[in-house]
């Protein structure tokens, strides 16, 4: 008897199994530019949400303690990846960027968070407009790097978004701890 329930209870098991292995689609195959635009959404949402997460009257806030003479403070960093985004997404996109960047330091005009955020929000909406030309035709094109270093590929601009972003969030998570703040992807 009870040799029998296993018996069912594996065939009931095995039934369910192949019934959802039907019912399941096989995975649709993803363009360059989905692909480009994930990555790029996923540095996003933390970046934003480690900006967003400072309060306004630390965002002058720079460490002085140990080897940090001369570094950016809070709100430098922020301008710092939104003019490069700009600059990044017009090079990909061949045209001058919506905005003045303001050079890889940002505009000195946007001064107080709201205007800091308003500007890293948008250079990531550009961004994700200039990814989404990105496609196995042009991938590779060679294009001329916003940074005076001769040549790259809308590939390499892409992936650089990310990476650079990256670098100086990491850079904002210490900050933000320096200053008492769980970064909002650490919480």
């Amino acid at each position: 008897m009870k040799t029998t329930k296993w018996i069912c209870a594996l065939m009931l098991l095995l039934g369910c199994r192949a019934a959802v292995a039907q019912d399941t689609k096989p995975s649709e195959r993803r363009t360059v530019a989905q692909v480009l635009d994930h990555a790029v959404s996923g540095v996003e949402s933390e970046f934003v949400s480690a900006a967003d997460a400072m309060p306004e009257d630390k965002y002058s806030f720079a460490p002085t303690n140990g080897e940090f003479k001369g570094v950016r403070t809070f709100a430098e960093q922020v301008k710092h990846v939104a003019a490069v985004n700009y600059m990044v997404g017009a090079d990909i996109l061949d045209e001058k960027p919506p905005v003045d960047p303001g050079g890889e330091n940002g505009p000195d005009t946007v001064k107080t968070k709201a205007d800091i955020m308003k500007f890293l929000k948008d250079s990531f909406a550009y961004v994700h407009k200039a990814t989404a030309t990105i496609n196995e035709g042009n991938l590779l094109n060679p294009i001329k790097s916003p940074f005076g270093s001769g040549m790259t590929t809308r590939l390499g601009m892409s992936t650089l978004i990310v990476g650079h972003c990256f670098d100086h969030y990491g850079q904002m998570v210490e900050y933000l701890r320096l200053n008492g703040i769980i970064p909002p992807a650490s919480r």
